[in-house]
């Protein structure tokens, strides 16, 4: 017997767990709150009751089994609450309008949301009744809305069953969207007074759109207030929030949509969210595990299975029985298997074909492997190829500690693939182009031409003594890549280009002033003499010419392309196998005896004097095919005493003494033999003393000219292009 009552203890206990539960997962109230009023389900968001609703609007009141919203000005009865349509059905006035005993009676019907409701313009309609009717509807959004509807009929026979409400005794129009209040008034210079023997009062109200059905009856007496006494049903449009879905999810302390298996949607009637529960779960997402799995298997009468249902957390899976299949048994019957010998071959092609499938993943695996093997053999060998052992030996001796390893991906990413697009200019050793890398930096890329032997050893050369040179005159080597076939640098950009471009490519382009010639001479030669007295072991350059010079911003110079430069103990002389260099810049003493010194970077950088001042190439032509050389011409013009005849004649404003002496400088570099040309740090000081002395002329010229305007005003000719001129259109940088 005890045994019994125990087995009955456990059951009953087992039966009313199983109710609770089930009450829990169904429950579509705030726990511990009223969930109906009459026939009407209250689901939280709402509620009845302190603590019962999510928000000031949501509060509802249940009275005599009818349930009413406390967010209006107005009383209104819910019908029906929908939380996936985001809508509530209530009660709405009629606006009445009569004729009685000779005089109008004013009537009229309005109505307040809270704040998360508007009146829905989807469903609902602005209806009118009666047979000189005009009525209006004065609402609210963010700013002033109105709709209006006038309805005629001139006698009773001519309103009947059919006329429905096209205005012909009824009318309707839509309102505009996300009203926040509304009200109902008529327009009393159309009454009732000319129909008041069959139609004495008008009708206006928002009611639910194809809710409304007319009948003639209702232009008799009251008969329409009569039979719709308590109101007309209306929809409101509700949201969980004003903000987006995108702003609500980021904001987790007022996000409604509080359910784990839950989502947030926009609204399609209004402005704000609704919360809804993920595809296989249903239930009242606003609560805390308000959203439970629905198990498909017991309601096939909406999802379908004609095989085995198996029930899964959020969906199901439908499988057939052992011996019939089925393409999909969620759409289509199982059908008993086909004769056995064909579901072995069926069976034994798919065993083929899953071996064939693994065995290819395999060989494309170990092909994927050869070939980054083969990818590393091949950069390995660039390095070396490329004086990569050469240079390590210098980093691990510290002679190289300043540049960056880039990569190949590094470079073509920055240099779209090297495109020509990018491409700056060529030199005798490689192309240059504009890059830009990661941090934004624009930089210059150096990708020298196919080499042999003799030229890596240059490359790497050139390298080495970029990185120990740090001097404001000389492009600054940021890094290289070895690891393809052709080597590369990566310098400074210099956004002007090259010296040569801006006096013979940009020759039509305005004159470039003396000063700022000067100026370019001045910042070379100081960068040349630090190569020669400062850098330890002294550096001699070994290319001097236009195209070498870069300009920056403001046309500052700067010396580049070291590949033909050498290291010279001091007072050694390199001898040279090769002559390298270029035809019109090349030291004759040089080219004789093969003896690379300092005295060569100061005759080349004479022709470069030559062409500032006279804008023409170092081996250039006079209109005619004979090729002339720039030196040899300078020089016979200096001596045949026509000096002017060769100069530039842009610059010949500046007078013939300061020309002179920038003359006799460049003649000093051009000298045969080269103990006889002056040393690099000598031509840098006569040109700052030449500019220097040229500045303090112009600004006395400039003085005694201002002073003989004041006193004598009438003599201004502004058309004036004397030293006065020069002096305005000076590019004063004397603490270059």
């Amino acid at each position: 017997m005890a045994r019994v009552l125990l087995r009955l203890t456990i059951a009953a206990t087992l039966l009313l767990a199983t109710i609770k539960s089930s009450t829990v997962a169904s429950s579509m109230a705030k726990p511990g709150c009223r969930e109906t009023c009459g026939n009407l389900t209250i689901p939280y968001p709402f509620g009845i009751g302190p603590g019962c609703f999510y928000s000031q609007g949501f509060d509802v009141s249940c009275e005599d089994n009818h349930t009413f919203m406390h967010n209006s000005s107005s009383l209104m009865e819910i019908y029906s609450i929908s939380l996936l349509g985001g809508q509530a059905r209530v009660s709405s006035l009629i606006a009445t309008n009569c004729y009685e005993n000779g005089t109008t009676t004013d009537g009229w019907a309005s109505a307040t949301t809270a704040d998360l409701f508007t009146i829905s313009n989807k469903a609902n309609k602005l209806t009118a009744v009666g047979c000189n009717t005009l009525a209006f509807l004065d609402g609210y959004n963010d700013y002033m809305a109105g709709a209006g509807c006038f309805s005629m009929c001139p006698d009773k026979q001519s309103v009947d069953d059919s006329s429905q409400c096209s205005g012909m005794g009824c009318c309707q129009t839509s309102i505009a969207p996300r009203l926040t209040s509304f009200n109902i008034t008529f327009d009393n210079r159309y009454n009732n007074y000319v129909v008041r023997g069959f139609n004495p009062c008008s009708y206006a109200f928002v009611a639910e759109q194809d809710w409304f059905r007319f009948k003639p009856s209702y232009l008799e007496g009251n008969k329409l207030t009569e039979t719709f006494k308590d109101g007309v049903p209306a929809v409101l449009d509700w949201v969980a929030g004003r903000e987006s879905c995108e702003e609500a999810i980021m904001n987790r302390t007022s996000y409604a949509c509080i359910s784990k298996n839950s989502q947030c949607i926009d609204s399609p009637n209004a402005k704000g969210y609704l919360c809804d529960c993920m595809d296989g779960f249903e239930g009242n997402p606003y609560l805390a595990d308000g959203c439970q799995d629905i198990n498909e298997c017991q309601k096939l009468d909406k999802y379908m299975c004609f095989g085995i249902c198996s029930n899964t957390v959020g969906g199901y899976s439908c499988s057939c029985p052992s011996g019939t299949h089925s393409n999909d048994p969620k759409i289509s019957t199982c059908s008993p298997d086909a004769v056995s010998e064909k579901a072995k071959l069926t069976k034994l092609f798919i065993g083929i074909s899953s071996c064939a499938i693994l065995l290819l993943i395999c060989i494309f695996a170990l092909l994927i492997e050869c070939q980054k093997k083969k990818l590393m053999k091949e950069k390995k060998r660039f390095f070396q190829q490329n004086g990569g052992l050469m240079l390590y030996e210098k980093i691990r001796s510290k002679q190289v500690d300043t540049v960056r390893i880039f990569t190949t991906e590094e470079l073509e990413q920055a240099t779209n693939n090297f495109d020509s697009n990018r491409e700056v200019g060529r030199g005798s050793y490689g192309t240059v182009y504009k890059g830009i890398l990661k941090d934004n930096r624009v930089v210059a890329i150096k990708r020298s031409k196919i080499m042999n032997m003799v030229q890596k050893d240059e490359f790497v050369q050139e390298m080495i003594i970029l990185s120990q040179i740090n001097h404001r005159s000389v492009v600054r080597l940021l890094g290289c890549c070895l690891e393809v076939e052709v080597p590369m640098l990566v310098y400074e950009f210099m956004p002007k280009g090259t010296l040569f471009d801006l006096i013979h490519v940009t020759y039509r382009s305005p004159s470039i002033s003396l000063d700022a010639r000067l100026r370019i001479a001045q910042e070379s030669a100081e960068a040349l003499a630090y190569l020669h007295s400062s850098a330890s072991p002294p550096i001699v350059h070994g290319d001097v010419k236009s195209p070498n010079i870069l300009l920056g911003d403001n046309y500052i110079a700067k010396i580049t392309d070291f590949g033909a430069s050498r290291m010279l103990p001091k007072d050694e002389i390199q001898f040279m196998t090769m002559v390298q260099g270029t035809l019109g810049y090349l030291d004759p003493e040089y080219l004789q005896e093969r003896q690379l010194t300092e005295k060569s970077d100061v005759y080349s950088f004479g022709v470069v004097l030559l062409e500032l001042i006279t804008r023409k190439t170092a081996i250039y032509s006079d209109g005619t095919e004979e090729k002339k050389s720039l030196a040899s011409s300078f020089l016979l013009a200096l001596k045949e005493s026509r000096l002017e005849s060769i100069l530039d004649r842009n610059i010949l404003g500046a007078g013939l003494e300061l020309l002179q002496e920038i003359a006799q400088l460049a003649k000093c570099c051009l000298s045969m033999k080269g103990e006889e040309r002056p040393l690099m740090s000598e031509v840098a000081e006569r040109l700052r003393f030449i500019r220097r002395t040229w500045h303090e002329q112009l600004a006395e010229n400039a003085g005694e000219e201002t002073e003989c305007l004041l006193e004598n005003p009438s003599n201004y000719d502004p058309s004036s292009t004397g030293r006065h001129g020069s002096l305005m259109a000076l590019d004063l940088e004397i603490g270059r």
